[in-house]
């Protein structure tokens, strides 16, 4: 018979936790649902009354959790109580490439995932199901039930694989209309079973038995970073073609439909820009790339990496594509952004474009000037101190607090600039008056189209010297 959930308990209260408990206590009304996080800021933000102070933005989030919150969704610090009580956890926190030791730069850091299985075996008095909801290595599972089953008092845990497969910018719909949810999890024993159909019973609340996928573990967990690295394939490829559209005077967007009209390619992921971001895609590429080095397959792995040398080549080629046209040097020139999210809909900054776009710009000495409708100040300034530390350490948090400027207002930002380069395809960058934009821009006035969002003719007309990706 299979075990009826009623208390879930999640670690993790970010990107991927935070939204996707919100959805099941919205659709699960029965069961009593938390998340729970060490970061006591983050939580309060969550409990925030205003709703438009939550910690994460995406669209929908706020009427989901409006809905659920305090009826059966709880956002805690109290971990250990949370733990004890549920039936069925999640685990839900970040799992960052590694900066140090044995593979620095591709390997994933399971450090939290570890205290997390550490920290579940101690407190843990009866049965419970485990459920890898982070990004993960194939076989991580494996480690989490030596950590269970030798720490833990004579409690049998079930361990599951449930990756996610969400865009930020659309987590909502993604999870209300999944294409398939992935449920990877031990189908050689009755409790094995027990425990997959304890977790498609949850699911099963709002989406069509034939979109739960089950698998055994190590599909699941491979399945995922196959995903990323097929989606970032794509964009790579388009990329690449871009920089030879530029040389051969062909549209990139013109060659993108008359290939995705092939319904053997289709049209998703063809777009072509600056450079992919987010928290997923370059870190997942990283560890596949990792893993299969790891296993000798140097072939493989050498296949993958060329995914993000493109996508680095790609940013850098915007970067220099700025300098070169403003006459080689950007020194003490006022570039305008719009946009430092990674993508619209999202206040995620991690691995944005805009941010390595940006280091090489203030390299060269440039005035960056900022307008996100979305992301704070404060996280921006973080981004670029800890990317410039990284890579030119002849540049100081005071030089960078110097150089950089943030706004509040699109037509403040854009007023006597060099030129503006669009980095994030947010909607109203479109409705913007590109005439009074002009009016107030330095001549000859550039526009740098990172994201392929403008009317270019209209603004040729309008005296705009643009330039996109993949067009003349």
């Amino acid at each position: 018979m299979t075990t009826k959930i009623t208390n879930i308990c999640c670690i993790g209260a970010g990107y991927v936790g935070g939204p996707t408990m919100a959805v099941i206590a919205q659709k699960c009304p029965e069961i009593t649902v938390n998340v729970v996080d060490i970061n006591e800021q983050r939580i309060a933000d969550w409990n925030d009354e205003d709703l438009d102070n939550l910690p994460i933005y995406e669209p929908g989030l706020k009427e989901v959790v409006a809905e659920a919150r305090g009826r059966n969704l709880f956002f805690s610090t109290n971990v250990e109580k949370c733990i004890d009580e549920a039936q069925m956890i999640f685990i839900s926190v970040n799992t960052p490439t590694k900066t140090y030791g044995k593979g620095k730069g591709m390997a994933a850091d399971l450090k939290f995932i570890e205290l997390c299985a550490r920290q579940i075996a101690e407190v843990a008095k009866d049965d419970k199901i485990v459920v890898e909801k982070s990004t993960l290595p194939v076989r991580t599972a494996q480690a989490i039930r030596s950590i269970l089953d030798n720490v833990g008092s004579s409690v049998n845990f079930q361990i599951l694989s449930n990756p996610e497969f969400l865009a930020e910018g659309t987590a909502i719909d993604d999870l209300h209309n999944a294409d398939r949810m992935l449920i990877g999890g031990d189908n050689s024993t009755a409790e094995g079973r027990d425990a997959m159909e304890a977790l498609v019973d949850v699911y099963a609340h709002w989406l069509p038995k034939y979109r739960l996928l089950k698998t055994n573990v190590w599909s699941s967990e491979l399945s995922k970073l196959t995903a990323n690295a097929f989606l970032a394939q794509r964009i790579s490829s388009i990329n690449a073609l871009s920089a030879l559209c530029e040389k051969t005077e062909a549209d990139i967007d013109e060659v993108a439909r008359a290939i995705g009209s092939d319904s053997r390619i289709g049209p998703k992921f063809l777009k072509a820009s600056v450079g992919f971001g987010g928290s997923c895609f370059q870190k997942d590429i990283l560890n596949l790339v990792y893993i299969c080095r790891s296993q000798g397959l140097q072939e493989v792995a050498d296949y993958w990496e060329q995914v993000i040398i493109m996508n680095d080549y790609q940013k850098r080629r915007f970067a220099e594509n700025i300098i070169s046209t403003l006459y080689n040097t950007v020194s003490g020139k006022k570039i305008c952004f719009l946009g430092w999210a990674f993508k619209k809909d999202t206040n995620d900054t991690r691995e944005t474009a805009a941010m390595y776009v940006a280091s090489h710009l203030l390299e060269d000495r440039a005035e960056i000037h900022i307008y996100d409708p979305k992301v704070k100040p404060e996280q921006i300034y973080s981004d670029l101190i800890y990317l410039t530390e990284s890579l030119y350490h002849s540049i100081t948090e005071s030089q960078i607090r110097e150089m950089v400027h943030i706004y509040t207002d699109p037509y403040e930002v854009t007023n006597n600039a060099h030129a503006v380069a669009v980095l994030t395809e947010w909607d109203e960058f479109t409705s913007y008056d590109w005439k009074k934009l002009y009016k107030g821009m330095k001549k000859p006035a550039f526009v740098f189209d990172g994201r392929n969002i403008l009317d270019q003719g209209e603004l040729k007309d309008i005296g705009w010297k643009v330039y996109g990706i993949g067009k003349v």
